[in-house]
């Protein structure tokens, strides 16, 4: 059996692909190795009762996830899988950047970017992946993301500079506080994942004046450092992965209409497209059966 999963800071989506082409989903929390270990790694996976169904059967697993960008932090990951899936021939760690590529590109140049729980750009020029602006995560960077946008939400309902009616309805939902948050951002693990958490709060209020505003501004910074950044960026179709692309394409297309460049694809969940991918790799049936 195929296993392929595609992890981001919040979640992290996994197919099982038996060999008839039937496919199988589910979900887990995400695993980044900058803020997680394999001991950590290991329990979450032993809790996921269709991971532990066919752990023994499953033959090929390829992980892609946030943080998975060097040796040593693909290792981490590895080790956790190694230990779930004993029987495994095969297993590949790579960057969520390469999943995006594969999601999006299939073999032709574009531009592939992340906005997710954090955001990523690349060029793929149909051979090989270029990155020219480094991803520096939540605290230095991540332009655009869901965390990003959460920082920004949170310090203005802090200063007292949210909207009454917004800050009303936050409390309301959340039963924020100072202290709350203060201790979410600074005390408690994944605060990107604790601040993104919050985009579903400007989801259901994005026609308000202070998310369209909100959402435009933090989507043309993305685009200014990790587009503008590819000389050919008017040239090639610019594709999207992710949470925050998929819930507010509107103003993601008006951004790009304002920065003159072609939106390509946008992805939400890459997972099934690398699914895809690999089983035309291992000659397993293109059948999608999700249970």
């Amino acid at each position: 059996m195929l296993l392929v999963a595609d992890s981001g800071s919040t979640k992290c989506d996994w197919i099982i692909v038996k060999p008839t082409g039937e496919r199988i989903e589910t979900s887990t929390m995400g695993f980044n190795p900058f803020f997680h270990n394999s001991e950590l790694i290991i329990s979450e996976l032993k809790k996921n009762d269709l991971l532990n169904l066919y752990a023994d059967e499953i033959s090929h697993i390829y992980f892609y996830g946030a943080g998975a960008s060097s040796n040593v932090r693909n290792a981490i990951v590895e080790t956790g899988l190694r230990s779930m899936f004993k029987k495994t021939t095969e297993i590949k760690v790579g960057h969520d950047v390469k999943a995006a590529v594969i999601a999006t590109c299939q073999d032709n140049p574009g531009i592939t970017c992340i906005l997710g729980t954090g955001s990523n750009s690349c060029y793929f020029d149909g051979t090989i992946v270029h990155e020219v602006i480094p991803a520096l995560g939540y605290i230095l960077g991540d332009e655009g993301s869901g965390s990003y946008f959460g920082k920004k939400l949170l310090s203005k309902y802090l200063y007292k500079k949210l909207p009454m009616e917004l800050a009303d309805s936050l409390e309301k939902e959340y039963g924020v506080s100072k202290e709350s948050i203060l201790e979410s951002v600074y005390n408690k693990p994944n605060a990107n994942v604790y601040l993104a958490s919050f985009m579903k709060f400007a989801h259901a209020n994005q026609s308000h004046p202070y998310f369209k505003e909100l959402i435009y501004k933090g989507l043309s910074e993305f685009i200014n450092i990790h587009v503008w950044c590819f000389e050919n960026f008017r040239e090639v179709p610019v594709h999207f992965v992710g949470s925050i692309a998929y819930y507010f394409k509107d103003c993601l297309e008006e951004v790009a209409k304002n920065h003159r460049f072609s939106i390509g694809n946008i992805v939400k969940r890459p997972v099934a497209p690398l699914a895809d991918y690999y089983c035309k790799k291992l000659s397993y049936p293109v059948v999608i059966n999700n249970q």
